[in-house]
């Protein structure tokens, strides 16, 4: 593998550090410590400039708090000169990673995303009678930062560059705890190992596509399985025949064992695809897909708990629109129109200027061409 040096100009470039500011500050130039960042910009950036230049630089503390759908889970927030240094950082690696990566991995890469994952799989669907369905158990709580900051290691030769992505790795906030043994372990090797990556950042979206690029490679270039299809920890493998997809489960627990990762048993399992893949909150069906049950109750309870904000003057009616609409173009990729029909009946926007607006949200639910009722 070529290793690619001579990327810390580029990482501390003010051009950089400018385009990484305005891509943090999307969607949270609300927030209070964004706005104050961005009316001060230049100077704000300078500082940070300086620090990266003279390695003075420290990750600050992460803010927590956990979220309960679609179950609960810790996030962290970064303060925001940090998310600075993360996108200043992941533009500066992406280009040498993205032609190392698999065409099978579709988390949080440009031109791909769950919309094509899930097309992927629905053709894989009708082209295959089994699938093998897997999970890895508590993924991001998992990831060994000794062994991601050898994988950075192996494709970029810029020391700089790579001792600010471990100071961002060591900078982590402490996670789940996960103990798990592996062959070679002592008693206490679980206990010396730092583990762990904070969900909500931009460096731990990329690191954990970079963690798993040797698992899809394995399945793709080595095994040359049937269809491959990966969204960050949750993966399908298709093929024909059952004893070949147990024997390449084998493999990839074994390709997971040495990342220091296992599968989680109760999620990953073999069986037909006539019975229904459950995938990114679809379930896949030869020749039609639904959504999950979990993914239709929670967008009930959204949008009940939108209406009654909205009713109360504590969110405007552009934002409830866009919600919408954005669920609304998720739901329209399956058969989902009487669905659509049923649940907005349900929910009453009040107000003349909701009623008015809701029309608009109406002419979206007319059934789309090709698409059954």
């Amino acid at each position: 593998m070529k290793r690619i040096g001579g990327l810390w100009p580029k990482l501390t470039s003010f051009e950089n550090l400018h385009r990484a500011a305005h891509n943090a500050a999307l969607g949270k130039k609300g927030r209070s410590d964004v706005a104050a960042f961005m009316l001060d910009l230049e100077n704000e950036l300078a500082r940070l400039r300086r620090e990266l230049l003279s390695e003075e630089y420290e990750p600050g503390s992460y803010r927590t708090f956990v979220i309960r759908e679609p179950k609960p889970r810790q996030i962290s927030a970064a303060p925001f000169r940090d998310l600075v240094v993360h996108h200043a950082l992941t533009q500066v690696l992406e280009p040498v990673f993205e032609p190392k990566f698999s065409s099978a991995c579709y988390a949080c890469r440009k031109g791909l995303g769950t919309h094509k994952a899930i097309r992927a799989a629905r053709e894989a669907v009708l082209r295959h009678h089994y699938v093998l369905k897997c999970d890895i158990r508590k993924y991001f709580a998992s990831i060994d930062h000794e062994i991601l900051n050898g994988l950075l290691a192996r494709a970029v030769k810029c020391t700089q560059t790579l001792r600010l992505a471990e100071r961002i790795i060591a900078g982590s906030n402490p996670q789940e705890e996960t103990i798990t043994y592996f062959p070679g372990d002592d008693l206490f090797t679980p206990f010396g190992r730092r583990r762990g990556l904070p969900l909500g950042n931009q460096t731990s979206q990329f690191f954990a596509n970079v963690y798993l690029n040797p698992l899809d490679q394995l399945v793709t270039r080595k095994l040359r399985c049937g269809p491959y299809i990966r969204y960050v920890d949750d993966f399908l493998v298709f093929g024909d025949d059952k004893p070949s997809l147990a024997f390449l489960k084998r493999k990839i627990e074994e390709q997971l064992s040495a990342l220091r990762l296992r599968l989680h048993e109760g999620k990953s399992r073999l069986y037909r695809t006539c019975d229904g893949v459950t995938f990114l909150g679809w379930v896949l069906f030869p020749g039609h897909a639904r959504l999950a049950r979990q993914n239709v109750v929670r967008f009930r309870r959204r949008l009940r708990g939108l209406s009654a904000m909205f009713e109360q003057g504590a969110i405007p009616w552009e934002e409830v629109k866009l919600r919408v609409q954005a669920w609304i173009a998720h739901a329209s990729h399956g058969q989902t129109y009487r669905l659509r029909d049923q649940i907005f009946e349900e929910t009453t926007f009040k107000w003349i200027a909701a009623r008015t607006a809701r029309r608009e949200l109406e002419q979206q639910l007319e059934e789309p061409a090709g698409v059954e009722p």
